[in-house]
């Protein structure tokens, strides 16, 4: 029987996000092939619309950047994370490898850690690399950082050489080292609810714009509501407890029951077990503040949802996603200082004037990506 082992980052919920789709796929056209997780993201986020049976075998792959919050990273300890566990790496691959053998892998794909190419390698086992970035691309934008003698970006680069084959996504960033490249369209979640039949059963306005405030598991609970209740036309959904836990000497302080029709609050769980998902809400809403992120920007895109984005400072992806998304997506920045002053007025007037972004794309890369990978067994 086909057992494949998916390496999943544990860098952010875009990673995450897209792998539950391609996985979904898989069992819809392949439910006879055992999937076997390896991941360190929490298991809470498969399980909310992971649709296949999965064995779960948690396991960190690769350490990502480390982030201080939704809008800053830490660039000096992220690079001596990563250089930490990459000293380590030949046991590390050398450990993996036998589990691979032990667990009678017949193929590996991985999103986009490195350590799975080189431990697929060493077992003979064909590989997948899955992803719109490399990490060495990524380590690479701190060289600053990084220790002169430091071996973490040649490491990195010779696992991912031992990949079979590498499914590029768009708005990507490195991939040079890879022999076998194909180009795939967005892998995206696309909501099954009508926009109009989610803002009914969620209790939302229909009279106005939407505003949804996405920033991921990191939440983001600086915003000044005081001077966001001064906002005009539009109501701000939040998925999260924005105004628990402050203190009572915080300025921004301010009761949710004093911003009626200006901030309306969805309880998550509440909504997965309601029948919809995160992607039926960001469909029923207008605009998404969020910073740029690959899962976030193409939900927007299979959605026809506007982004409103902010920096999310140092990180080199950051520069390829502002540079890209506009061909597909309308989109307007608002500094880190208005969005976190509560000053959006004039940003969200100026989005919702502008024109449709000039180019579609395609947004069914779980469908293709799951034909290359049954194509590898």
């Amino acid at each position: 029987m086909a057992k494949i082992a998916g390496y999943v980052s544990g860098h952010g919920f875009g990673d995450a996000s897209r792998d539950i789709e391609v996985l979904n796929e898989l069992g819809r056209q392949r439910p006879d092939i055992a999937v076997t997780i390896r991941t360190p993201a929490p298991r809470w986020i498969f399980d909310l619309t992971l649709t296949r049976p999965v064995d779960w075998r948690p396991r960190e792959s690769d350490t990502g950047v480390v982030q201080l919050d939704s809008l800053r990273l830490d660039a000096a300890k992220t690079i001596r994370r990563a250089e930490a566990f990459h000293a380590s790496f030949d046991e590390e691959v050398e450990s993996e490898a036998a589990w691979l053998r032990e667990e009678a892998i017949t193929l590996v794909v991985g999103d986009i850690p490195p350590l799975p190419f080189a431990a697929a390698a060493r077992t003979a086992i064909p590989s997948v690399a899955l992803g719109n970035f490399t990490w060495d691309w990524i380590y690479e934008g701190y060289r600053e950082h990084l220790s002169p003698a430091a071996a973490l970006v040649p490491t990195i680069r010779e696992a991912y050489s031992r990949a079979a084959l590498a499914l590029r996504l768009p708005m990507w960033g490195g991939f040079d080292m890879f022999t076998h490249v194909e180009d795939l369209p967005f892998i995206a979640r696309h909501a099954r609810r009508k926009p109009a039949d989610v803002r009914k059963q969620l209790q939302l306005p229909d009279d106005q714009p939407l505003v949804l405030v996405s920033f991921g598991g990191y939440g983001l609970s600086q915003i000044d509501l005081t001077r966001l209740s001064k906002l005009v036309g539009y109501t701000i959904v939040m998925t999260a407890d924005v105004t628990a836990n402050r203190r009572a000497d915080d300025p921004h302080a301010v009761d949710r029951m004093l911003l009626p029709g200006i901030i309306e609050q969805v309880d998550e769980r509440a909504l997965y077990s309601s029948g919809l998902r995160y992607e039926d809400l960001v469909a029923a809403v207008d605009i998404v503040v969020t910073k740029p992120g690959y899962g976030i920007v193409a939900e927007c895109i299979a959605n026809d949802t506007a982004i409103l984005y902010t920096s999310r400072g140092h990180f080199v992806e950051y520069d390829v996603l502002v540079r890209e998304m506009p061909r597909w997506l309308r989109t307007g920045f608002i500094s880190n200082e208005d969005l976190l002053g509560g000053r959006w007025q004039d940003a969200l007037d100026r989005l919702r004037k502008a024109p449709p972004p000039p180019e579609t794309i395609a947004t069914d890369g779980a469908e293709r990506a799951v034909k290359w990978i049954t194509g590898m067994l």
